[in-house]
């Protein structure tokens, strides 16, 4: 392959690297200095390019891709401030073990600290948030330095792939001339590895460690299984789609523990008939929280969403396994007493090994419990045709299809679907920025998870989510791809009324603009901005309607205006007490 300038073969070597590593998209920024990557990722087979204008949209955008397809993502910017930009979507990486190869172009060093337009120092732009960093030098039409740029490529790729997964960076510098110039660049001198790299493998192939769990310790744990009839599998956020929804039913019917599975662990939604869906509500209920205390608790995922079951798992005085198949600890209090590291799948198939106690009246207690609780919410919304804001995540659930994809907002949606939107036959993909926690680039993750699957996606966000990132729209118009984006609308931030600020003596007076941030903004107005097709349901029917209807294709914005938000909290309370004394006096057990 001939390359026009010395900037092309050394962008097309890199991007080689890449395809060959394993990455499949490419999340392109529009700039000066960046168009060699840029043209060799649009150039290169094997991989599809997208371009999106706003960097921290497409930050996002690219983290939806890799969280979906649980291969890395490479975002490029040009020079300057552009990918700094980045910095939330690679903190959420971070955070959540997402891979990402972020490459940011750079002025050489010659125009560095003299004033040259739109340039910044950027060596080591995201601090500690990156798994590596790297600055790939400036071209040279050298053997040497071309082997480097492909083994340092190859590496990122790594590093950005194995547990911990996360973000790398490399720095990316250019001379001019930057875009192709007329004439064939001559490498005749170049050995073949430094022109064409190992064609069909990386130029150096990193074999990870192995990731199966430590057979003498899970022997230990399964022992302690055996001797343990109250026991409980907690599973907290988790990406993956590798078979753990099955692993665990597995695991739990031979254990004869309950499954607290969360709505974004991946267990919930076509899950096993030991899940349990509305522990939130059930362990409201003290007697029976009290009654059910286990003794020993093993733990899957990131950490929980609601802080009650979480509290009730640390003061249990259980002994508590944490599995940890992506390098990242959830034990914030400490309570853990051991941390087993390597695939949950494998260690879910080890410890069932030999173990065969069936749902007995232990895990069976709290089945009987998840049949009432859910009864009540179902009595409750039967009883009340109005659209709360736990009315929409249950049915914006319900009206899902098997198979589809659910992304999920952090604040309030998360909680509602955690604890209103049980688990049902079909199922579900249910994934969520739950590493930093943030309500930053909601559409754009969502996009990229919908872009990289394929299949029919809906976003359940508030109207602030949807707010702080509307700009996504544009890459969904852009880049057509088809999402149903369900906004409920209080008119502000409505997880602060649930705080202790929102009745703070010495805060009532600014709790509105500060916290409640009223914006009174149309929303209709964004989807004709963008061009997404408008609806706004008034009734759980139309709004189950609404989401049936998107599922079809394009984009889709369904505004669904509820309760303001100081009443929003009181009907959170009272449907929780409903559920909660639908457990009665006991006993269970």
């Amino acid at each position: 392959m001939s390359d026009a300038t010395l900037n092309q073969l050394w962008a097309r070597a890199l991007v080689e690297e890449l395809v060959r590593g394993g990455v499949r998209h490419a999340v392109v920024c529009p700039g000066s200095r960046s168009s060699p990557l840029a043209l060799a990722c649009a150039r290169m087979d094997g991989m599809r390019t997208w371009s999106v204008i706003d960097e921290r949209s497409a930050g996002f955008f690219a983290l939806g891709l890799a969280k979906q397809s649980r291969m890395p993502v490479v975002l490029v910017a040009t020079s300057g401030t552009a990918g700094a930009h980045f910095y939330p979507a690679v903190i959420e990486a971070f955070m959540s073990q997402v891979p990402l190869v972020v490459l940011t172009a750079d002025r050489p060093l010659e125009l560095q600290g003299w004033g040259a337009a739109q340039t910044v120092p950027q060596a080591r732009f995201y601090g500690d948030f990156a798994r590596l960093y790297g600055d790939v030098g400036v071209p040279e039409a050298d053997d040497a330095a071309l082997v480097h740029l492909r083994a340092t490529v190859a590496r990122a790729v790594a590093v950005a792939s194995r547990a911990p997964r996360g973000a790398v960076q490399l720095n990316v510098p250019f001379r001019e001339p930057l875009a192709p110039t007329p004439g064939t660049f001559d490498t005749k001198h170049l050995s073949s590895l430094a022109r064409e790299g190992r064609p069909g493998a990386p130029l150096t192939r990193i074999v990870p460690p192995a990731r199966q769990p430590d057979a003498k310790v899970l022997e230990e744990i399964r022992a302690r299984i055996a001797a343990t009839e109250r026991g409980v599998i907690v599973c907290g956020p988790r990406d993956e789609n590798d078979g753990f929804a099955e692993a665990i039913a597995s695991l739990a019917e031979a254990t004869g523990y309950p499954v607290l599975a969360e709505a974004a662990s991946q267990a919930r939604y076509g899950g096993g008939p030991a899940t349990v869906s509305l522990y939130d509500a059930m362990l409201r209920h003290e007697p029976f929280a009290r009654a059910h205390r286990p003794e020993l608790v093993l733990r899957f995922g990131g950490g929980l969403t609601p802080k009650g079951p979480q509290a009730w798992i640390d003061n249990s005085g259980a002994e508590i396994v944490v599995f940890s198949d992506e390098g990242g600890l959830f034990d914030p209090v400490h309570r853990a007493s051991r941390v087993v590291e390597g695939s949950a799948v494998a260690a879910c198939e080890a410890l069932g090994q030999g173990l065969s106690r069936g749902l007995g009246p232990w895990a069976r207690s709290f089945l009987w419990a998840e049949q009432w609780t859910r009864a009540a919410l179902e009595s409750a919304f039967s009883e009340d045709p109005s659209l709360t804001e736990m009315r929409i995540a249950h049915d914006v659930v319900s009206a899902m299809p098997d198979g589809a994809n659910l992304f999920v907002s952090s604040s309030m949606p998360i909680r509602d679907v955690d604890a209103f939107a049980p688990s049902m036959g079909r199922g579900l993909r249910v994934l969520a920025n739950r590493g930093a926690n943030g309500i930053d680039g909601i559409i754009s993750s969502a996009l990229g998870v919908a872009a990289a699957s394929g299949r029919p996606t809906v976003l359940l966000t508030g109207d602030l989510a949807f707010l702080h990132d509307v700009g996504g729209l544009l890459t969904a118009r852009r880049g057509g791809v088809p999402l149903t984006v369900v906004v409920v609308n209080n008119d502000g931030g409505g997880i602060f009324s649930f705080l202790p600020i929102a009745q703070a003596e010495g805060a009532k007076s600014h709790y509105e603009p500060l916290w409640g941030t009223p914006h009174g903004v149309d929303l209709s107005h964004a989807a004709a901005l963008y061009q997404a097709r408008f609806r706004r349901p008034d009734s759980p029917a139309s709004l189950r309607s609404a989401v049936a209807e998107g599922l079809k294709g394009g984009v889709h914005l369904i505004e669904v205006r509820v309760a303001e938000r100081a009443r929003n909290v009181d009907l959170h309370r009272q449907l929780f007490a409903r559920m909660a004394a639908a457990l009665g006096e006991g006993p269970w057990l």
